[in-house]
């Protein structure tokens, strides 16, 4: 495709993500209110809020692999949009409207279900239509979607839900169709896709895509994630047990992360395209161990603020530029097994990262939060040293190399 096409197909393509992105920020902001009317243990709520890492840990591997070795009228990526999309969309649609504990539980197993079934194809769409160099500019399209939607869901989803509890989620299985339609009319994988596999089965070697360099990138993913999921899940009690703020406050300081975030989504990309990925993650990577330093001996709400702002900046140069680094690293044919190991690696760290930090600071006091990321993140640079921006190991005086 030519450069406008391909990045008009990008913009296209991130409505899925854009779809994907509203029904998790809705899903998390008013499922645990359902789950509340039921049980008293947060510890029990935080469980069940976690269902959709557990799922995507052993299903989207698998499906990202079947999606690579499979060939259909629609593609490869597009059967499974097809079938998980709408009910996706039924799910969401049935979550508000359960009638007890158990039917809300069956029906959110089955929306997580659905989500694992055609994430990693949707995702796995980007570097199938764009050429490797600019991924990364594409990826800061489709997060730069991703990140609106979620603003989106807090703004508009929380006076919906003021109207009727279901608002919101009629909403956003809305969006999961129009996304669907969207994407069936404009995306046909067997014209768009750069090198299209002709044959139904493909052989991945998994020993293959499991070289060096993969597997020191997928440590710094995890170790980064790690560090951002622990301070995420664990901010709100930071600012109220360690600072003193209401809860409000607290929760309302992390938009200021995100909206930096969203806003440096698109120019992250474009300067990887021009510095390279290592690069501009490894500037993320150290300016975000810088920040939380400082955060360390913040006192201060607004400075607390403050350095949100710069996290959030640092935040996309990593989050950008991981996925299409990962991908770089491994054959073409093997972009949906690259994908499934991704969200594997990043799975993980959403389910170890929040105990693992509770359990360091029951062991001492909230204020250890920050440090606790910064020494996280330095793991991650650590990692990410040994890998070059063409995804090889870089050589190292004991002898490491390709």
């Amino acid at each position: 495709m030519e450069g406008s096409n391909y990045m008009k197909k990008t913009w296209l393509l991130g409505s899925g993500f854009f779809s994907i992105s509203l029904i998790w920020a809705l899903y998390n902001a008013f499922v645990p209110f359902f789950l509340e009317k039921y049980i008293a243990s947060v510890t029990l709520i935080g469980f069940l809020m976690t269902l959709d890492n557990y799922i995507a840990l052993f299903l989207q591997p698998t499906v990202g692999m079947i999606s690579d070795r499979i060939n259909t009228p629609f593609g490869k990526r597009m059967p499974f949009l097809i079938i998980g999309m709408p009910l996706a969309a039924v799910f969401a649609f049935l979550v508000p409207n359960h009638t007890s504990f158990i039917t809300l539980i069956i029906f959110m197993l089955g929306l997580n279900l659905s989500m694992a079934l055609f994430r990693s194809p949707t995702v796995a769409l980007m570097p199938d239509i764009t050429p490797e160099k600019n991924r990364t500019k594409a990826n800061g399209i489709i997060n730069f979607m991703g990140g609106a939607a979620a603003i989106l869901a807090f703004v508009i989803g929380s006076r919906l839900y003021d109207l009727h509890p279901a608002s919101p989620f009629y909403l956003a299985g809305s969006v999961l169709i129009i996304a669907l339609l969207i994407l069936l009319r404009t995306i046909n994988e067997k014209r768009d896709t750069i090198e299209y596999q002709t044959h139904d089965r493909p052989k991945i070697h998994m020993k293959k895509e499991l070289n060096r360099p993969t597997i020191f990138l997928l440590l710094a993913i995890f170790f980064w994630f790690v560090s951002y999921q622990g301070m995420e899940a664990l901010i709100t009690l930071y600012g109220k047990n360690e600072l003193g703020l209401t809860e409000s406050q607290s929760s309302f300081s992390l938009a200021f992360f995100s909206v930096t975030f969203v806003l440096f989504a698109l120019p992250s990309g474009m300067l990887a395209a021009r510095f390279g990925k290592k690069i501009m993650i490894m500037i993320g990577v150290i300016g975000l161990i810088t920040v939380f330093l400082l955060l360390s001996l913040v006192e201060s709400v607004w400075l607390l603020r403050f350095l949100f702002l710069f996290g959030g900046i640092f935040w996309a140069c990593i989050n950008i530029n991981s996925y299409p680094f990962i991908v770089s690293t491994g054959s073409p044919e093997a972009i949906g097994t690259r994908t499934g190991l991704y969200y594997l690696v990043s799975s993980l760290a959403a389910i170890s990262g929040p105990p693992l930090f509770g359990a360091i600071i029951d062991l001492t006091s909230y204020g250890i939060l920050f440090i606790v990321s910064a020494f996280f993140m330095t793991l991650a640079l650590i990692s990410i040293l040994f890998v070059n921006d063409h995804g090889k190991v870089e050589e190292v005086s004991e002898g490491i190399g390709v």
